[in-house]
């Protein structure tokens, strides 16, 4: 089996000391249907496999320690991971310690990553529709001892806009408590369909953050390079990882 992992470099963070990183599905050793890089151990993949695939992922990065994995329930609580044991039930995490690895996983939602423009904060967020909804984008700048405008975001992989099908009541939901984020919804015969990082993206303006950099893959059209829980049910899942890297 191919075990060469394929990895995405957000090339926003322009700060030698910062490293950030976005996998896909290629390389490792889990089996169909989680082939073959999946690093989520709550998707039914064997185990071993995962931890295969986790140590691959750390050899393959040079990571300062292991990824500090969360316990993601589609909320909005960022944990703040410099003194571990942090509370990993959590779907943000932040630090200002270099070496601690910020990591969280995803298969459409919107993977987003946070730096301060001097380096000295990072942040890692899983943004679903529910943590949107709940409001971890605001959370997550609010961690931040930054004023907003001098934040940069980057946006991973997700699911697009043509491709995220939703209910009238998904519409509903948002458009009548802000009715800005109707700009987020297009409707395509009797279908409605949701750009979660157009959403992402308004929320993260209205914050005031900075520099706001979205990547142009999306993973329910990537077959190849993205697992995507919308087009396949079991799979694995990617991850995004930040971190300060000790100098």
């Amino acid at each position: 089996m191919r075990t060469a992992i394929e990895l995405i470099d957000p090339d926003c963070f322009s700060l030698s000391h910062i490293r950030a990183c976005f996998t896909t599905r290629v390389g490792g050793y889990s089996e169909t249907p989680w082939n073959s890089f999946n690093l989520a151990m709550h998707v039914g993949d064997d185990p071993g496999a995962v931890e295969r695939n986790r140590a691959l992922l750390k050899q393959t990065l040079h990571l300062p320690e292991d990824p500090y994995w969360l316990n993601q329930t589609h909320g909005n609580r960022v944990t703040r991971i410099d003194d571990p044991p942090a509370n990993r039930t959590a779907d943000g995490s932040t630090s200002t310690t270099p070496g601690r690895v910020c990591a969280i996983l995803v298969a459409d939602c919107v993977p987003l990553l946070i730096c301060d423009r001097a380096g000295g904060q990072v942040a890692d967020v899983h943004a679903g529709w529910r943590g949107l909804d709940a409001g971890i984008i605001a959370a997550a700048v609010d961690a931040f001892s930054a004023e907003p405008a001098h934040l940069v975001a980057w946006i991973g992989p997700t699911i697009g806009a043509s491709s995220y099908q939703v209910g009238t009541d998904m519409r509903q939901r948002f458009v009548s408590t802000n009715a800005e984020t109707s700009a987020v919804f297009n409707q395509r015969g009797a279908s409605w369909y949701m750009d979660l990082v157009g959403l992402a993206c308004h929320q993260l303006e209205c914050t005031g953050v900075g520099a706001i950099n979205v990547s142009d893959h999306c993973v329910h059209r990537q077959s190849d390079l993205f697992y995507s829980y919308r087009r396949d049910g079991s799979t694995g899942r990617m991850a995004a990882l930040i971190w300060i890297e000790p100098r």
